[in-house]
């Protein structure tokens, strides 16, 4: 493996938590096994009305296939809210009202989307190159969740969410597909 993509990721890192993620990973594109349980639930109607989850065939499990060149998912994790008020606390005042964490912020749509491509671009400066890879945030068909188990982000428990040693799973999920052949994190062990 080449050093300079080492000592990359390591630049990454750093960039990521400035632009204010708790968490990133490294995944290859390997989906096969997700791909064979998401054709399974696909073919026994679990996703409802939900016409969207076939629109994109198996582009979902196919990152080289929604964008071309893709080898590597940078995935990263942005904590909501971490030093929101504590609940009871809230609950306890007759005039105020308590919503889930995740909804007090700014949408995280733009937020992440926003630092994402600050990170790309930021990652597209440092190699010189014309492009700087693509960034996600429930943006388009990727199975985010899986991507991020294998890029070391955490465990898919039992309720279908990824969740975190750190945050639980109280985060967000971005993605930055790229081409750059970096190192691979360690997949999470299933707890």
């Amino acid at each position: 493996m080449d050093k300079s993509l080492h000592a990359l990721v390591s630049r990454i890192r750093q960039w990521a938590w400035q632009l204010g993620f708790q968490q990133v990973g490294i995944s290859d594109i390997n989906l096969a096994e997700e791909e064979k349980q998401l054709a399974a639930w696909l073919a026994a109607g679990h996703h409802g009305e939900m016409a969207y989850m076939t629109k994109h065939g198996f582009r979902r499990s196919r990152p080289a296939e929604l964008i071309p060149d893709t080898c590597r998912v940078i995935c990263l994790r942005m904590d909501y809210l971490p030093n929101a008020r504590p609940w009871q606390e809230i609950l306890d005042q007759q005039d105020l009202a308590y919503v889930s964490r995740y909804a007090l912020g700014r949408d995280y749509h733009k937020l992440m989307r926003q630092r994402l491509k600050q990170l790309a671009e930021k990652i597209r400066v440092d190699r010189s190159a014309k492009k700087s890879g693509r960034v996600f945030v429930d943006s388009a068909p990727v199975l985010e969740k899986p991507l991020a188990r294998k890029a070391g982000l955490g465990w898919i428990g039992k309720h279908t969410n990824l969740i975190s040693s750190q945050a639980g799973s109280w985060f967000f999920l971005g993605e930055i597909y790229t081409d750059l052949p970096l190192p691979l994190d360690p997949p999470a062990v299933d707890h």
